[in-house]
């Protein structure tokens, strides 16, 4: 069955339907009305370079000192979009969430920490 972003796949565990518009895939119907709202506002030149699921590593990954062997794969936190303001250049970070997950929490305080980035979310 359709809907007024395209058509829907199946959900996932968080109850979100993935929509495609455009011929783009989002993990829910919000962050599809957020990417058009975005592309708006870039498009009326409010923001810049603007992304989708852009990938951070917040923790690199870590090997044994003597072998070289991996011990631990990176972590990545991965922005919804990220962009840049027209009035100051900064970077925003944005994330459509519905569910604040406990290892969302963690990555969220990891791209403060790391990078001095404060996630907006929606």
């Amino acid at each position: 069955m359709g809907n007024i972003f395209g058509r829907r796949l199946p959900t996932s565990k968080y109850h979100n339907r993935k929509v495609r518009v455009d011929g783009e895939t989002f993990d829910s119907a919000k962050e599809a009305k957020r990417w058009q709202e975005l592309k708006l506002m870039q498009k009326a030149g409010e923001i810049f370079e603007l992304y989708r699921q852009v990938p951070f590593i917040v923790i690199p990954k870590q090997t044994d000192a003597i072998t070289g062997k991996l011990v631990e794969r990176e972590c990545k936190y991965i922005a919804d979009f990220t962009y840049r303001k027209r009035t100051d250049g900064r970077i925003v970070v944005e994330d459509t969430k519905g569910v604040k997950t406990p290892e969302y929490i963690i990555k969220r305080k990891l791209m403060f920490y790391r990078f001095g980035i404060k996630i907006r979310e929606l």
